[in-house]
């Protein structure tokens, strides 16, 4: 018991020396924004917003590519490389008859197609909480699905087969859709921009 102690004991000590560092880094990201002050009557550099605004638009964005094989695993996660309440891989490319595998890898999610943001006359779904689903995607174009619970969060995902015919339906889809989102209030654009 003795020779157990010191080991949990260092353990616990880089667990939380390493957590500690990741959410500096991450309370230091947030705050390192520029503000300017400025008094009645005076331009409040219109331009700063203009150049955080660029800033956030440079970056550049990643298309996703056509993942191999003919059956793909999306994990259901509390928390992953994307955030908070997150589909792992969040968007996907496959072929037309791929199957998707939903696991619940974390408690209390679950995968269900969204209303309206499938293609036309494809077969829609909805996975049981906490469980894993499997779904033959049929239909060509863009697919978007949530967790039902952590919808509010924008826990989506999306997914496109073959090409994606619908992707402007979606699109014009998505700006409804995102006023449910509380947070992550871009993630569904962000993930469409992929495609």
């Amino acid at each position: 018991m003795k020779k157990i102690t010191p080991l949990f004991v260092v353990t616990l000590a880089l667990v939380l020396f390493f957590n500690g560092k990741k959410y500096d880094e991450l309370l230091g990201s947030r705050l390192n924004n520029s503000v300017s002050v400025c008094l009645e009557g005076q331009s409040c550099g219109a331009t700063s917003g203009a150049s955080v605004s660029s800033a956030a638009n440079s970056a550049p964005i990643v298309k996703v590519q056509l993942s191999e094989g003919s059956e793909h695993i999306v994990k259901m996660l509390n928390s992953g490389e994307g955030g908070q309440m997150i589909f792992e891989p969040a968007v996907l490319k496959v072929s037309l008859g791929d199957t998707i595998h939903f696991k619940a890898t974390d408690a209390a999610h679950n995968s269900v197609s969204m209303d309206g943001m499938i293609p036309s006359g494809a077969a829609d779904w909805a996975g049981k909480l906490s469980q894993d689903i499997s779904v033959v995607l049929d239909s060509e174009g863009v697919y978007v699905y949530q967790c039902d619970p952590h919808v509010m969060m924008a826990m989506i995902g999306v997914i496109q087969v073959g090409e994606a015919v619908n992707l402007e339906d979606i699109k014009m889809a998505a700006a409804d859709k995102k006023s449910a989102f509380m947070m992550n209030s871009d993630r569904l654009d962000n993930y469409l921009s992929q495609l």
